[in-house]
């Protein structure tokens, strides 16, 4: 499936979406803007990012590029690329975990209709338990779940259990790339490890498609826990090391730097979980980091454990 379609994806939710030579962008929050299809690993040129936030009266943007780019906080992609995936795959704790999590529940496609009523009490308590406050309505989250109902390449996939879903996860193919989006699962469900058998089942079932080459499990988050990613690489996935690079307009750049982003985090400290304050410290932490040369920079805790020659790469 092209990019088109997630376009048409974001666009229902009521994002703008803008297109430009290197990539497609969506304002992700008023005003800031994302680059998809996520999995690219773009180069644009200066011209070309200082026009289009003149252009378009952005504040910042974010993508990710290569590790031999100038410029870029070094960070990773979730992915599995691999051509077959199963239990072999795991380690002992994660086997078990998943074999637990498939003998207490069902793991299937549901309709986007179902994931649009109940996966909104699951969408709550997943944000509460992550300590992030809620940063959409009701409406918003059906409107998500239900504009995806008629675009190929979407499907959602559940984790029931006695016909109630305990866990969800929106999925996408991207080209030959299969995104894993919003997956979320409800705290009463984690003991039986419902969100260890969602992930495999819906993994092996991608990886097992012959058009399906890598999956994406996410970007490196600015505001998530770590927990979050962990979850990911216990179950075989791995970090992909890239640079994400945060850029702000060239009039209010000035204004981001470490005693701003102090005073941001001091902000943060007082009001934890506020998502404009985390989504904001996240793009100033990236923005300064990725001023530094890369042996000056702070890894993250999955890159300082990996086996790679990230500091040999200036």
């Amino acid at each position: 499936m092209t990019p088109d379609i997630f376009a048409e994806w974001l666009s229902r939710q009521k994002y703008t979406v803008i297109r430009t030579a290197s990539s497609y962008w969506y304002n992700q929050v008023p005003r800031v803007y994302q680059a998809f299809p996520y999995h690219w690993i773009i180069q644009p040129s200066d011209c070309e990012l200082s026009n289009f936030l003149r252009e378009n009266k952005s504040v910042g943007l974010r993508y990710s590029t290569s590790l031999d780019a100038i410029e870029g906080a070094v960070s990773y992609h979730a992915v599995y690329e691999n051509s077959v995936y199963g239990f072999e795959n795991l380690g002992k704790w994660a086997r078990k975990n998943v074999r637990r999590g498939l003998k207490n529940c069902n793991v299937q496609p549901i309709s986007f209709e179902t994931l649009a009523e109940e996966g909104w009490a699951l969408q709550l308590d997943t944000l509460d338990r992550q300590g992030r406050r809620l940063e959409l309505a009701k409406e918003i989250w059906r409107k998500r779940c239900l504009a995806a109902c008629d675009l190929p390449g979407f499907e959602a996939w559940g984790a029931l259990v006695a016909g109630r879903l305990a866990a969800s996860v929106i999925t996408f193919q991207m080209e030959d790339c299969c995104y894993m989006l919003y997956q979320q699962c409800h705290r009463d469900y984690l003991p039986v490890h419902v969100n260890n058998a969602l992930s495999f089942v819906v993994t092996q079932t991608m990886i097992n498609r012959p058009q399906i080459h890598s999956i994406f499990y996410g970007l490196h988050s600015l505001d998530a826990p770590s927990s979050v990613d962990e979850f990911k690489f216990r179950m075989g996935y791995t970090a992909k090391p890239v640079r994400q690079r945060v850029v702000f307009h060239p009039y209010l750049a000035p204004l981001f730097n470490r005693v701003s982003h102090a005073a941001v985090r001091g902000l943060l400290h007082w009001q934890p979980g506020h998502p404009t304050l985390a989504k904001a410290e996240g793009m100033m932490r990236f923005y300064l980091q990725g001023k530094l040369p890369l042996d000056k920079q702070e890894l993250p805790s999955v890159l300082r454990s990996a086996d790679n020659d990230l500091l040999e790469r200036d």
